[in-house]
This record gives structure tokens, C-alpha cells and sequence, in this order.
């Protein structure tokens, strides 16, 4: 089991209006798909052979889906492709029931960390002598999470991962440590009165940061079957979380009541990602964004994502359709006015070389941009997955005081180490 760990980081969050991209995109014949692509100015090279229809699936909230279904009429609009969408509520199971019956969809979006275990399941096939765009058009971790095996298998358009936000109506100053952190956290704390120090969802995802930060790891990236979850710089790293964190928070560590504390101006501080910064801007709260603050002896490490395109077996056959579907996805990930404006509008993270680091983000963006480069990417061996949903259960369990924290994560070392086999 893959567990939906975007449904987790997206149930709560969303992403405002429908872009207004019409207008200042040119259709531009131009002789081969493979030729003039990533351009970045805006332009759809349809090519010079038949117009084809495309199918691609995502899985978005409802405040999302504005934003989505008016990039996608833009380019119905203006190529002589057409791609039909459709959201779906658990991709996961439609994903790897409809692709082997060849029912699936040319492309599908998703983070990379499906990437492992799709190749080797014929879910997902190389494009790399086909596609348009070259890696080098992104930085260098986004580059790498769409290959597998040296297949290229998608190309990437946003990074994703948690950091520090603050109420600026509480907090004067973004801490830079964590002694610091825990000093303002201690000061506004009043459970009784509905305020609390902390907003964090306490999930492998979210607390990567921490567990990470002291040398300890969950899944060694380069090796299939090096587990970190029960290497002791990782339970130290857990035991940190638990210490400085864990008594600054509301009760219940999963998603929801986490986020909402900090939305409804309940907290001061959040660890949260950029999918949630349009509810904050919704709920009217005054908000900034920062990197997360430094432990002694430590440095935070979080997971990082990269949201992609995949690129499905319904592209196997070179045919309109599928070049339908290169068209979009080359367009989609190279189009600076477009992502620029993803990033204005939803916080979006860049991965396009030519953006990273832009003084054209915004200030929030920015912040998370310099923690994805503090972080590491969520490994795309097929083993991680049978990582996620024990490190799920115990950490909810060490949460709780179910647990200490050498014992959950022995408990779920024991557990990865038998669904492996």
C-alpha cells in the first residue's frame, strides 16, 4: 500500500481563484513537437502533424479545481490538441486499476515518490527520446525525481515541503532556534483557552524535519534495503520532536484540528506546506513564512516533493494522442507566466532553472524555496512505501504516550523489515 499522503496535506488546504491566463498565451505552429519547446514564453507548439485528445487525472480540493480547469480550457482553447481531465478522489487505486486494463488516462499528477514503484509495475514508460524540454530546464532535484532506472517518466513543475509560519499578530520576530521557538511558544500557550504554542500535524511527512536533523534517516535512498527508522541519531531526533514540540500543540496530531488551530488565529506558530497558505489568506489571518528554526548540535532536514506529470503505458503508441499529452505537460511546466502566477496565487514552489531564487516570487515562497534546498527528496525505491503507514502508527503512538519513542520506532522497524519480505 502506497499511503495517500497528499490527501493528508491537501484535505485542509486549497488554492484560490481560476488563473486568467487567456490572452496572453499564442498558439505558434512551429514544424516538430520536439522543436521550440520550453521557450517560456508562453507559446503551444501543437506541431505539424494531426490534432490528437488527451486524458490526464489529478487529484485536487475544491478550491484547487478553478485554478486547474481554467489552464486546461486555455489550452483547449488555443492548440488544436484537446485534453480531457478529471479529478479523482483516491488516484492511487484508480491509477493502478485502470492503467494495466488500459483504461487510464496519457498523464496523471501526482508527487514523485510513486515514481519507483510505477516504473516497476509498467504503470509509467520513458519519454525521454521523445520529449521537447531538456532536464537541465530544472533544478537539479526536480531533474532527478522524474528518472527512474534512467527512464524518464515525467517532468516536474512544483516542489513541495514544510516550514515555519508565524502569526504576526503574536509573534514580533521569526525565531532562528529552536530554544528560541519554544520561549515564544511557552509565553502563548493556554490550552484551556482554546491557544495554543503550536500548529503541526504530527505525520513521517511533517516531522521529517526533525527526526532527520541529527544524522538520523527513515529509508537509505541509495541502498534498497537500508531502514534508518530504528538507527538511534533518528530516535533522538523523534524524542527532539516530542520534547519541544509535541506539549505546545492541540491534542489530536493528525491533520485537521492541527491546521485549523493556527487558521482560526489559535496559535502562534504552524509547520505546514504552501497548499495551505490559501486558506490563511481565505481565514484573513496575518501570516509570515520562514525557515525553520535551528536545534543545537542539529540542522532541520525535512522530506521534499515534486510535483509531476506522469507519463502513462496510454503513451506507448506514438500516436496524436500522445503527442496531445506531451504538448500539454511541456507547456504546463515551461510557461513562467503561468507558474509565476501559480506562485502569486496558490505559493507554489518553482522547480524552472530560471525562476528558482526570483525576486519575482513572492516573500512566502521564497522562504519555502530556501527550506526545500535544506531538505531531502522523499526516496522513490518501491520499499519506502512500506515505510510510510508504520511510521504513520508510530508516531501517533509516541504522540500519545502510547509509546516511547525508541520503542515506536522499533516497533515499526520490526514491522517494514516484515512486509519487506
Amino acid at each position: 500500500m502506497i499511503i495517500d499522503r497528499r490527501d493528508l496535506l491537501r484535505c485542509f488546504g486549497g488554492m484560490g481563484a481560476s488563473l486568467a491566463l487567456a490572452g496572453c498565451l499564442d498558439v505558434q505552429q512551429q514544424g516538430s513537437t520536439n522543436e521550440g519547446q520550453g521557450d517560456n514564453d508562453g507559446s503551444i507548439d501543437d506541431g505539424s502533424g494531426p490534432s490528437g485528445t488527451a486524458t490526464a487525472w489529478y487529484s485536487l480540493s475544491e478550491t484547487e479545481l478553478p485554478a486547474r480547469e481554467g489552464v486546461i480550457e486555455t489550452f483547449n482553447d488555443q492548440s488544436k490538441h484537446a485534453l480531457k481531465e478529471a479529478d479523482i478522489s483516491d488516484l492511487q487505486k484508480k491509477t493502478t486499476s485502470a492503467i494495466p486494463t488500459g483504461q487510464g488516462p496519457q498523464i496523471f499528477e501526482w508527487a514523485h515518490d510513486w515514481v519507483g514503484d510505477y516504473y516497476q509495475r509498467g504503470f509509467v514508460v520513458d519519454q525521454g527520446e521523445e520529449i521537447g524540454v531538456s532536464l537541465d530546464t530544472f533544478t537539479e532535484a526536480a531533474a532527478q525525481a522524474v528518472q527512474f532506472d534512467g527512464s524518464v517518466v515525467g517532468l516536474p513543475h512544483t516542489a513541495e515541503t514544510v516550514t515555519l509560519i508565524y502569526n504576526a499578530e503574536i509573534v514580533d520576530e521569526p525565531p532562528e532556534t529552536v530554544e528560541e521557538m519554544v520561549a515564544v511558544m511557552e509565553a502563548h500557550h493556554d490550552p484551556k483557552k482554546n491557544q495554543y504554542g503550536l500548529s503541526y500535524p504530527f505525520d513521517p511527512y511533517f516531522v521529517s524535519a526533525w527526526l532527520q536533523a541529527f544524522g538520523g534517516y527513515y529509508f537509505d535512498a541509495s541502498k534498497d534495503d537500508v531502514l534508518g527508522i530504528d538507527n538511534e541519531k533518528t530516535v533522538r531526533g523523534l524524542q527532539f520532536a516530542l520534547d519541544n514540540f509535541q506539549p505546545y500543540m492541540p491534542n489530536d496530531p493528525t491533520y485537521e484540528p492541527q491546521a485549523a488551530a493556527f487558521a482560526e488565529g489559535n496559535a502562534a506558530f504552524a509547520i505546514n506546506g504552501p497548499w495551505y497558505l490559501t486558506t490563511l489568506n481565505e481565514k484573513g489571518v496575518n501570516y509570515e513564512v520562514t525557515t525553520l528554526p535551528t536545534p543545537t548540535d542539529g540542522t532541520p532536514n525535512p522530506y521534499t516533493g515534486i510535483t509531476m506529470w506522469y507519463f502513462t503505458t496510454a503513451m506507448e503508441n506514438d500516436d496524436a494522442d500522445t503527442t496531445a499529452a506531451r504538448t500539454f505537460v511541456e507547456w504546463y511546466v515551461t510557461n513562467e507566466d503561468h507558474i509565476l502566477q501559480l506562485a502569486e496565487e496558490q505559493g507554489s514552489i518553482p522547480v524552472l532553472d530560471s525562476l528558482v531564487g526570483s525576486d519575482e516570487l513572492p516573500e512566502a515562497v521564497q522562504s519555502f524555496s530556501q527550506t526545500v534546498e535544506q531538505g531531502t527528496p522523499m526516496p522513490t525505491r518501491p520499499k519506502m512505501n512500506k515505510v510510510w503507514p508504520q511510521m504513520e502508527t508510530a508516531l501517533i503512538e509516541a504522540f500519545n504516550g502510547d509509546a516511547s519513542a525508541n520503542d515506536a520506532l522499533n516497533g515499526a522497524a520490526t514491522s517494514v523489515r516484515e512486509n519487506w519480505e
